[in-house]
């Protein structure tokens, strides 16, 4: 036997050629009745659960509209365009409102492996999605996300246009239709104070305490332009770069850059694949590869302005598709967006010339969808704000790298890191403000295999900080938001092959975590909050190809929410497609007042979608 192969690589920065990994983990159809499961075509189609912080109730005696937009039945949608509809906002519930909510809802039944899908309105997404797999008697669910932030594009319309994306494929295998209505809830009565109202001194400057919570006054997408195969980019590799071009308005005082992203095809499970080297040493044909560590950045006119590494979101099909029935996996329902703080960037951007918004994977492999909406807030007093972009210094990827291999076993160890900061001042009618991010990100990454290839182990874990200060002219702090985000990943498999037709049998077990900390602290207000989603599943299955003709699974959830107002607690267990138990506990403070209840909007488990820094926005951590 060949000596083992040792390679120890420390570098600053480095982008691997090439794509690879082996095809554990991947994703699959269950192809076979659950025990207990209804004979009856009729039976009532069973509803699939992502537990997560409840919406917040609109305001007392505020005016309510529930506007249909969408229903369409997807089939054969491969290389369509997306389906659309009209939109208006409603007559009876005009703007400003206090809360906006998009409802997707969902029925399917047959046979269907899971699915992307995305909506827009006039190119700027407001939600992506993963669908569930459905079971012959039919499957339902409802995603409910929050989508207050993006009053600035559901008011301007005269006619806008809503787009849903959804690429099925139907056969004489794979039967399922997903049959999707979209509408959207209007609440009336404005939650923020205007920043008009706001008359600062130049003695004692002070921000409003809606600064960070007010949604946009603008919302560009930075989005593919026609969309016929949907406004997603389609990124194909660590050097395709994809951007969009665009001009903003001179009375910019702040800037969000709002990231969507998934990983499909080879780099779905990115965080499973092993180097190139693991494939090359094995005359393995595999595509699914790279190594383990993934990092969208964002540039603005080619400079790097912020990047994070992506959640590691499991669709329903992903793994084992037997943990995701009936409970999803964390985010699958309503994945994660991620807020860049662009404002320190505006000195470049606010001259009234044309500008390039860009996004990247770095080591990313075909293919990820990635697109972004730019949420900008205009100063209502000034046409032209005044802004300059502070001492710039890229910041530089720490990456090291320890791969050791014999024959079919390995172990694959990445530790990345990076740490960047961010200053730019601004002058508005606000006063002169200079606003600092600071970013840390660390990403610990292990790829094991073992037992002459067939036993697998993962382990991902991200930790990210991230500080944005507002201070006035004379360097004194005016506003901060802080936040702590980890989410760890493990899992393990062992395959088996059982020597007929092809199949085998895999076992495993997986756990899963989201904790995220925010503070939050502007004026006189001041609010931790934290969220702490935990999912654990274990199993087996018997597969042939990417069928799955028997097995047995568990999954448990805890959800955990606090903020100093409100506690709130979902455990669910489940097991082989049923809920076991299905408890919840609320605990709720009122406010002290009007402007506590509203500052609270850009803190996770809120579900507004307001964001305070680069972490995932609060909407979309709330739905997982």
């Amino acid at each position: 036997m060949a000596p083992p192969l040792l390679l120890l690589i420390l570098l600053p920065l480095l982008h691997l050629l090439g794509p690879v990994l082996a095809e554990v983990p991947d994703h699959y159809a269950v192809r076979y009745a659950r025990p207990g499961a209804s004979a009856n075509a009729a039976a009532a189609a069973q509803e699939y659960l992502d537990p997560t912080y409840p919406l917040p109730p609109p305001p007392p005696m505020a005016p309510a509209c529930t506007v249909p937009v969408l229903s369409h039945s997807f089939a054969n949608t491969y290389g369509a365009a997306p389906a659309t509809a009209a939109y208006a906002p409603p007559p009876g519930c005009p703007a400003p409102w206090s809360q906006v909510v998009l409802s997707f809802s969902v029925e399917i039944s047959g046979d269907q492996y899971d699915r992307v899908a995305a909506v827009w309105l006039d190119g700027a997404e407001l939600l992506r999605t993963t669908t569930a797999e459905p079971t012959p008697d039919g499957i339902r669910w409802t995603v409910r996300k929050d989508v207050t932030r993006y009053s600035a594009l559901l008011r301007s319309p005269p006619a806008g246009v809503l787009s849903v994306m959804l690429e099925n494929l139907v056969n004489d295998v794979f039967t399922g239709l997903y049959n999707v209505t979209v509408s959207l809830e209007f609440h009336g009565t404005p939650p923020y104070p205007l920043i008009s109202s706001v008359t600062p001194s130049s003695d004692k400057p002070k921000l409003p305490e809606s600064y960070f919570q007010a949604p946009a006054d603008l919302i560009l997408p930075i989005s593919e332009a026609t969309g016929d195969s949907g406004y997603w980019f389609r990124i194909q590799n660590s050097s395709d770069t994809r951007s969009s071009l665009l001009t903003i308005p001179t009375s910019t005082y702040r800037a969000v850059l709002e990231v969507f992203v998934s990983p499909h095809s080879n780099d779905e499970f990115w965080y499973s694949n092993p180097p190139d080297l693991y494939i090359q040493a094995n005359n393995l044909s595999t595509g699914r590869g790279n190594a383990a560590y993934r990092e969208v950045v964002v540039s603005v006119d080619g400079r790097f302005a912020g990047s994070f590494v992506p959640f590691p979101v499991i669709y329903t099909g992903g793994i084992n598709p037997l943990y995701w029935q009936p409970v999803s996996a964390l985010g699958a329902f309503d994945l994660p967006t991620y807020d860049i703080e662009l404002t320190p960037f505006l000195g470049l951007l606010v001259d009234n010339k044309t500008h390039e918004v860009g996004v990247s994977v770095v080591d990313g492999i075909a293919e990820w969808l990635v697109d972004a909406n730019l949420h900008l807030w205009l100063d209502p007093s000034w046409l032209e704000v005044k802004a300059a972009l502070g001492p710039y210094q890229t910041p530089r990827l720490s990456i090291s790298r320890r791969y050791t291999t014999q024959a079919l076993n390995g172990s694959f160890s990445i530790k990345a890191k990076r740490k960047s900061f961010f200053s730019g001042w601004v002058s508005c009618s606000l006063g002169n403000l200079t606003t600092e991010v600071e970013t840390e990100t660390e990403a610990k990454s292990l790829v094991e295999f073992t037992n002459d290839g067939t036993n697998k182990t993962v382990e991902l874990k991200v930790e990210r900080e991230t500080e944005v200060v507002v201070r006035s002219e004379k360097g004194k702090e005016m506003g901060k938001l802080s936040t702590e985000a980890e989410y760890p990943l493990s899992f393990y498999l062992d395959t088996e092959d059982v020597g007929e037709d092809g199949m085998s049998v895999m076992k495993g077990s997986l756990s899963h975590t989201l904790d995220i900390q925010t503070k939050a602290e502007c004026g006189s207000f001041e609010r931790e909050a934290r969220l702490v989603d935990e999912q654990t599943a274990a199993g087996w299955m018997l597969v042939k190809d990417h069928d799955v003709i028997n097995g047995t699974a568990t999954t448990s959830q805890r959800y955990r929410y606090s903020d100093g107002r409100w506690e709130y607690e979902r455990s669910i267990d489940a097991a082989d497609g049923a809920v076991l138990s299905d408890n919840v506990s609320e605990k709720f403070s009122p406010p002290d007042d009007h402007l506590q209840a509203a500052a609270t909007a850009c803190l996770p488990g809120t579900g507004t979608g307001t964001s305070c820094d680069g972490t995932p926005s609060a909407a979309d951590i709330a739905a997982m």
